[in-house]
């Protein structure tokens, strides 16, 4: 029994640098919260080419009488009228310090397309999502959860 404890203990401290390395990554799957009703809206995957984040829907939560496979027609780019889930709505963030930065993001629902910020919080359980024009302070966040 001890040596069962004892190599439990081994593993979990030779694994406690990795993990803790993974959770500090934007990298894997958020889910996001509608600022108003407090109910989830999407499925987010964040990940990381060549030194960017990029960040794809891969699930909507949508009510029994909303369209389930919704297009961006508010989007003017070329995303216009192209399906919601599968969209890229999060490019070009890049680590600078402690946050990722210099990157856009899309609200779908409108088409409008902001300046971002990433910032990791709560050990890598929580991202704050930032999207304004202009500067930062003239903005609106978002947190959204990890989810694996």
């Amino acid at each position: 029994m001890r040596t069962l404890i004892h190599a439990s203990l081994i593993a979990a401290v030779l694994a406690a640098p990795f993990a803790m390395a993974q959770e500090s990554s934007p990298v894997g799957l958020w889910k996001t919260i509608d600022d108003t009703s407090g109910k989830p809206t999407a499925l987010i995957r964040i990940t990381e080419q060549q030194g960017e984040l990029q960040g794809k829907i891969e699930k909507l939560f949508r009510g029994p009488n909303e369209d389930q496979n919704p297009k961006c027609g508010q989007c003017t780019d070329a995303r216009k009228d192209q399906p919601i889930v599968g969209m890229t709505i999060v490019s070009g963030l890049k680590k600078t310090g402690d946050e990722y930065t210099g990157g856009e993001i899309l609200d779908p629902k409108n088409g409008k397309v902001y300046k971002s910020k990433l910032t990791v919080r709560d050990g890598g359980k929580k991202v704050e999502v930032r999207g304004f024009i202009g500067m930062p302070m003239f903005g609106r966040s978002q947190v959204w959860l990890r989810q694996e």
